[in-house]
C-alpha cells in the first residue's frame, strides 16, 4: 500500500565535497484526525545525526486535493488555516528527541481539510575546516482531518481499455491491492495504488475484458470492492 509521503531534499556545496551528516528523523508521515477522537497528533522528530540541525515545520493546507486545479495555500496565522503547528522551530542537537504538535482548531468541514506539513533541517554553518557537503532531508507530512460523518464512495466508469474512478463520498479513500484476473481467479495482473481524495478522479489502463478488484479502506475500514 502506499503511504503518502514526500522527501524533499536539499543540498549546500561549498567547493569540492566531503559530506556532512544531518539525520532528522520523525516516528510518522501521515496525521490522520478521525472524528471522535481528540483532533491533535505529536510527532517525534529525532536527531541521529553527529551535528546540532535547526529544525523549521511549515504547514499548508491543499486545496482542491487531487484535482487538477489543486494548490497549497499558507498563512501565518493558524486560524486562517485551520491547523496549528508547534513549535515552528527548534533546535535538536545529536541524539535528541522533541516533540511537535499537531492540532485542528476549526471545526470539522463537511469533507476532508487536508493540510502538509513540511518538517525540514535549515542549513547552519559547516564546521568542517575543509570544503565540505551538507545534505539536509526533510519530509512532507500529510495531515487529514475528517469530517464529523466520512463516507468514502467509489464509483467507476468503464471506457474500452480504461477506467475512471471517482469518489464522491466526504472522505479520502486508499485503494491499493488492485488486480485484474481470468475468470478462474488466477494469471492476475497488478493494478496502481493510489490515494484518492473527496471529489478527485483518477484513470487508469485495464483489460477491458476482465473485472477490477481493489481493496478501498476509509479511515480504519477496509472492504473489496470490484468495478
Amino acid at each position: 500500500m502506499h503511504t503518502a509521503f514526500r522527501a524533499v531534499a536539499a543540498a549546500i556545496a561549498i567547493g569540492a565535497a566531503s559530506p556532512a551528516a544531518a539525520d532528522l528523523v520523525l516516528n510518522m508521515v501521515i496525521v490522520d484526525l478521525v472524528p471522535g477522537q481528540p483532533p491533535r497528533a505529536d510527532i517525534e522528530a529525532s536527531n541521529t545525526g553527529s551535528e546540532r540541525i535547526y529544525v523549521v515545520a511549515e504547514p499548508a493546507e491543499i486545496v482542491n486535493p487531487g484535482r487538477p486545479d489543486e494548490r497549497r495555500f499558507a498563512s501565518p496565522d493558524p486560524a486562517a488555516l485551520g491547523l496549528l503547528v508547534t513549535p515552528q522551530k527548534m533546535i535538536l542537537e545529536p541524539g535528541e528527541r522533541k516533540l511537535v504538535r499537531i492540532a485542528a482548531i476549526a471545526p470539522p468541514a463537511r469533507t476532508d481539510r487536508i493540510y502538509r506539513v513540511t518538517i525540514k533541517p535549515v542549513a547552519g554553518d559547516v564546521s568542517a575546516a575543509t570544503s565540505a557537503l551538507k545534505i539536509l532531508v526533510g519530509y512532507d507530512v500529510l495531515v487529514i482531518a475528517r469530517p464529523a460523518v466520512m463516507t468514502g464512495t467509489v464509483t467507476a466508469t468503464r471506457t474500452g481499455a480504461s477506467m475512471t474512478l471517482a469518489n464522491t463520498g466526504t472522505t479520502n479513500v486508499e485503494l491499493y491491492e488492485g488486480r485484474q484476473c481470468d475468470p478462474a481467479g488466477k494469471n492476475c495482473a497488478p493494478l496502481p495504488s493510489r490515494r484518492l481524495y473527496a471529489g478527485a478522479t483518477w484513470t487508469i489502463a485495464i483489460d477491458p475484458a476482465r473485472p477490477v478488484d481493489y481493496k478501498v479502506k476509509t479511515g480504519n475500514a477496509v472492504a473489496g470492492q470490484r468495478f
